[in-house]
């Protein structure tokens, strides 16, 4: 077993599917000789050669353009976005195109499109979004969101094998925090659409995904100690599909459950998680269905005001004794 970090697992699941099958191939801009923006591609020019590693002009729209074009053709691209803000800049090409090919037209479409996403790192409001929301009501695209290192390269890997479109949304606050034992050998795969309990708990549930596992983890730590509350923690890891089993377990388990998310509060995810919990657990429940997000504004630059904004492990422990009084 070797200890390696969230990104380099992400980069051993890429340079392990590229070895695998000649079909996959990764383009964006400066994934190339430069290895990517945050090093995540590095090394693969050399290993794979420039007709696998395209380094590709700064147009997202055209990147995902020839990746759908490519997979239409048989191959199976990996489109990285440099950062994943600028994913808007190819929305329309994936959910107007990419999302209905195989429904309209029966054209097969499996390509993966990853980039790095989140705050805490003092990116302002252009690099450090987080738009899975945006995606979420469009049929035809999965989307996962891996929070810890093992995860990182099992779903990429799982992305990449996947037949249909997958928005594969990393953390960058994670890339070289979270740190983690893996096989050394074997073939380590995520199945897509499978929640993770990522802690045990019986007094309520905290379910959420991506960097906010764990500030989710650490109130749980607080809450255990200071209040004698035991949380559980539910790693949502897909969001399309999301793994309504999963949910309604921990539901009926704790009766009490909060939703997490670093994403703002309008629109975002918890709504939906929160709705299907109402439609299908609602006798279950002994208290509101909370939630935790970010506020609904651009992050700012400044690190005591980008605090303010996004949530904290302070700010779930607050919740969740709230939650628990009920």
């Amino acid at each position: 077993m070797a200890e390696v970090t969230y990104l380099e697992a992400l980069r051993q699941g890429l340079r392990e599917e590229m070895r695998r099958d000649e079909r996959v191939f990764i383009l964006g801009e400066d994934v190339g000789r430069y290895g990517g923006a945050f090093k995540v591609t590095e090394g693969f020019f050399e290993e794979f050669g420039e007709a696998r590693v395209i380094d590709t002009p700064i147009s997202e729209a055209a990147i995902v353009g020839a990746a759908a074009g490519a997979a239409h053709l048989g191959m199976r691209p990996v489109a990285e976005m440099q950062f994943i803000d600028f994913i808007s800049c190819a929305y329309d090409m994936l959910t107007n195109y990419v999302a209905t090919a195989r429904y309209r037209a029966n054209l097969a479409c499996p390509l993966v499109v990853r980039g790095p996403c989140g705050g805490y790192v003092r990116g302002g409001p252009f690099h450090s979004q987080n738009p899975e929301a945006a995606f979420l009501h469009t049929p035809g695209l999965k989307i996962v969101c891996p929070a810890t290192a093992r995860d990182a390269k099992g779903l990429i890997k799982a992305a990449i094998r996947d037949d249909d479109p997958v928005l594969y949304f990393e953390h960058k606050y994670l890339y070289r925090r979270i740190k983690e034992q893996l096989p050394e050998d074997g073939d380590l795969v995520t199945p897509i659409g499978r929640a993770r309990l990522a802690l045990e708990g019986t007094d309520l549930s905290i379910i959420t995904y991506s960097a906010m596992v764990w500030k989710a983890l650490e109130a749980a730590q607080v809450l255990e100690k200071e209040d004698g509350l035991h949380a559980e923690v539910l790693d949502l890891r897909t969001l399309l599909p999301m793994d309504d089993a999963a949910i309604l377990e921990t539901v009926k388990k704790t009766n009490r459950v909060m939703i997490v998310h670093e994403d703002t509060r309008t629109g975002g995810v918890a709504g939906e998680i929160a709705a299907r919990i109402n439609e299908s657990a609602f006798e279950w429940l002994d208290a509101p269905v909370l939630r935790v997000t970010a506020a609904d504004t651009p992050l700012p630059y400044a690190p005591t005001l980008e605090d303010f904004v996004l949530p904290q492990t302070a700010d779930i422990v607050s919740v969740a004794r709230k939650l628990a009084a009920y």
